[in-house]
């Protein structure tokens, strides 16, 4: 399985499409924003170019897209001010995998940019938005060319899933698998990071900043992840004749959590940027996805009303992956079934947390 085809959010505005079940990412976004901030503050510092160009990486599509761009534009406006800059003229460059939706986020642009000019006025500066589709994990752009890279929620999805791993008992690293797997995902985790912060260094003007956010882990503490649990269910439904065993048994998410100590660690070895930050934000993904204003008691409606916002920012997310593997006719029942296991692990566990990596670089001259 080309692992380039089938890596992309579910499509469109539909009820289990990624822009409608992404509230988790919102979130992750908002906690990072200062990050972001302190980033853009730095640039301007020692840079202040008349045509600022960022590039968000693994953008998908939806409204965190142009949230993106609209915090940026929002950040540089009140340093502007503050430093008594006239604005510059914005470029953004949006991108990820050919299969993206990227023709959801033309749709919006109109809409988007109507509202900037009401927002800020005509005499702020001009905002240009390109697609620039392709793997982050190679060249994207000409030498010295932008000024901020930022990706949010995308780097702990690996180039490939490690290969010939002999994994028969879950498609994700858990706390059971054997050594040999968590040894080939930290190495391909490894191999990709490093890869990742090569090119970039070689796309970002000198001082550039990167502000990164990533699914991360804890060694120090046991978290329960919403990957292990579809491996769990996929695991029943072989047992019940309703998927091939051996579909499974060749299958393995391209995804790797990382601690802070790993994700460090490589930054340092590959030496080109300057790590100006790096925290991990812990949030509770089984109910990051409940709408503001929705009241969070301990009962039976809100459990469930948990466990069908987790299962559709999972669906989301890993549909693709999972239909180009096991068949589009599966996958009513396979999250079906995964909802009635999310709904017994928060009764059981109550809070279900992942940690998020929030980090910042700086370029070395």
């Amino acid at each position: 399985m080309d692992t380039e085809q089938v890596l992309h959010m579910n499509h469109g505005m539909g009820d289990n499409s990624y822009a409608n079940n992404s509230i988790i990412q919102k979130k992750v976004m908002k906690e990072a924003k200062p990050i972001l901030e302190e980033s853009i503050m730095s640039l301007y510092s020692i840079i202040q170019p008349q045509c600022l160009k960022v590039a968000d990486l693994g953008c998908s599509s939806g409204p965190n897209t142009l949230q993106m761009v609209s915090n940026v534009i929002d950040i540089v406006d009140s340093t502007s001010r503050n430093m008594n800059l006239k604005p510059p003229v914005f470029q953004f460059f949006l991108n990820d995998l050919f299969e993206n939706d990227f023709n959801n986020i033309f749709k919006s642009l109109p809409q988007f940019l109507e509202t900037l000019e009401e927002k800020k006025g005509k005499k702020f500066g001009s905002c240009f938005i390109n697609a620039t589709p392709g793997t982050f994990y190679k060249r994207l752009f000409p030498d010295d060319s932008l000024h901020l890279v930022h990706s949010s929620f995308s780097l702990h999805w690996l180039s490939q899933a490690p290969k010939k791993l002999g994994n028969k008992e879950n498609v994700h690293i858990t706390s059971t698998s054997p050594a040999a797997m968590h040894k080939a995902y930290v190495e391909q985790f490894q191999k990709d990071f490093k890869q990742f912060l090569k090119l970039r260094s070689q796309e970002l003007v000198p001082k550039g900043g990167m502000v990164l956010t990533l699914i991360g882990s804890d060694k120090t503490r046991e978290f329960r992840t919403a990957w292990s649990l579809i491996g769990i269910t996929l695991n029943d439904m072989v047992l019940e004749n309703l998927i091939e065993e051996i579909k499974l048994e060749s299958f393995n998410l391209p995804s790797y959590d990382p601690t802070i100590e790993e994700v460090k660690e490589v930054i340092e070895e590959e030496g080109s940027f300057t790590l100006q930050s790096l925290e991990s934000v812990v949030l509770d993904w089984g109910a990051a996805n409940i709408n503001e204003g929705v009241e969070n008691n301990n009962n039976k409606f809100d459990i469930n009303m948990k466990a069908e916002f987790t299962t559709k920012f999972v669906r989301a997310a890993l549909e693709p992956l999972l239909k180009a593997q096991f068949g589009e006719e599966t996958m009513d029942q396979l999250f079906l079934r995964y909802k009635n296991k999310i709904v017994q692990l928060i009764m059981e566990l109550e809070i279900l947390e992942f940690p998020t990596h929030v980090i910042s670089l700086v370029k070395n001259v």
